[in-house]
């Protein structure tokens, strides 16, 4: 029962996918020319997504666990210094993908 709230991976995965999106993109960045702009933020969100799945499949987080990881992600992104709408917009992107990844295993047994 106590595993349900131990988040320690989680934390873990939310604050590298912030650090990887500084590192890539960071929100200065942002005001490069919007293709460019685009295309970077484009293969940010693929690499990031990827290691999302395989986060989910390997731990299959629950509902407690992706709120968090969810919520880490977007404060962490507003303290960076992204825009908010950007930070709410991929946080919840990255909690769906999360849920679908984990469903996808489940359903494979």
């Amino acid at each position: 029962m106590l595993g349900w709230f131990d988040c320690s991976e989680v934390d873990a995965f939310a604050d590298g996918v912030v650090a990887d999106l500084l590192k890539r993109a960071p929100p200065f960045g942002l005001q490069m020319p919007a293709r460019k702009a685009a295309e970077r933020l484009r293969r940010m969100r693929d690499v990031i997504f990827a290691r999302a799945e395989t986060f989910a499949r390997a731990k299959r987080p629950g509902f407690y666990k992706k709120t968090r990881l969810g919520n880490r992600v977007k404060w962490g992104l507003k303290e960076a210094g992204y825009p908010a709408d950007f930070a709410d917009m991929l946080s919840e992107e990255l909690v769906a993908v999360i849920t679908l990844a984990a469903r996808e295993r489940k359903a494979a047994r």
